[in-house]
């Protein structure tokens, strides 16, 4: 016999679930850790302005400056570098061998760590010196020494001097106009990519003008003549091209004496004009 009864029905309560009120939750601890920072640093704040001068302020100011994020007047501090700047002549760095002066006095020479007697200053030699000087030219002046360097009748060279550049004269090439002694465009190209090089250092400058030997033996042989006022004339182009009259130290003419081809006395590579950058202790 089947069952008519009807069955209850079935109910589902959802129960929602609700946050406890503010100050059951944690939002209160991250407001009282803001507080707490902002207190440390006013208090921090305070114990600087008392605790530190002037110009250390004026050293933490810079530091912290967005606008100019390297100070180079102030470095700040009183511990390494006594509150100046590490760009300042008496505060360079130190590696224990020599001095930061110029002209240290006894007190001032750096000891090292074999002791007073130790570390000797090693003077640079006269190549070196050049050497770091054509460095120098080719970082600065990169695309004007490639020029130089691509010209096939220009040479540079270490010499005693300095850093020598050769101008040599070239078959269907030459340097001075054969009539009228004037230099050729080729020749006023060729200075002014030197010029270039030249201003990027303020070392003082040589000209020397060199020339083939005559095949006969003359009464009065012109090579003397011909070289000196090749090499005044090559000074007088320098500067018109823009360099300082006072950086030109001397102009010479070697007439056919120092050959560049010693084997060939009248080779057409003997006319030559050498433009050199002295060393600073010439």
């Amino acid at each position: 016999m089947a069952d008519n009864t009807p069955m209850a029905p079935i109910i589902i309560k959802r129960k929602k679930v609700v946050a406890g009120d503010g100050h059951h939750g944690g939002a209160w601890k991250v407001a009282y850790a803001d507080f707490v920072t902002a207190m440390m640093a006013f208090f921090l704040l305070m114990w600087l302005l008392n605790a530190t001068t002037e110009k250390q302020r004026k050293g933490l100011a810079d530091y912290f400056s967005p606008v100019v994020p390297v100070n180079r007047v102030s470095g700040g501090g009183e511990g390494a570098f006594w509150g100046d700047s590490v760009f300042a002549e008496d505060v360079l760095a130190q590696n224990g061998t020599g001095a930061t002066m110029l002209h240290p006095g006894e007190l001032d020479k750096a000891n090292g760590e074999a002791g007073e007697t130790g570390a000797q200053a090693v003077d640079q030699s006269p190549e070196q010196a050049v050497r770091d000087l054509m460095r120098v030219l080719a970082a600065r002046s990169g695309e004007s020494m490639s020029q130089l360097r691509d010209m096939p009748h220009v040479v540079t060279r270490v010499s005693d001097m300095g850093m020598a550049i050769d101008i040599f004269e070239m078959p269907g090439a030459p340097l001075f106009d054969p009539a009228t002694g004037a230099p050729t465009q080729r020749l006023h190209d060729t200075l002014a990519v030197i010029v270039k090089v030249m201003d990027i250092v303020s070392n003082q400058v040589s000209v020397e003008a060199h020339v083939p030997a005559r095949p006969l033996v003359v009464a009065r042989n012109p090579v003397w003549d011909q070289s000196t006022d090749r090499a005044q004339v090559v000074q007088v182009r320098l500067e018109r091209i823009g360099l300082a009259p006072d950086r030109i130290l001397r102009i010479t003419g070697y007439a056919d004496r120092r050959p560049a081809d010693p084997g060939n006395p009248m080779s057409l590579r003997n006319s030559r004009i050498v433009v050199t950058i002295l060393r600073d202790d010439v």
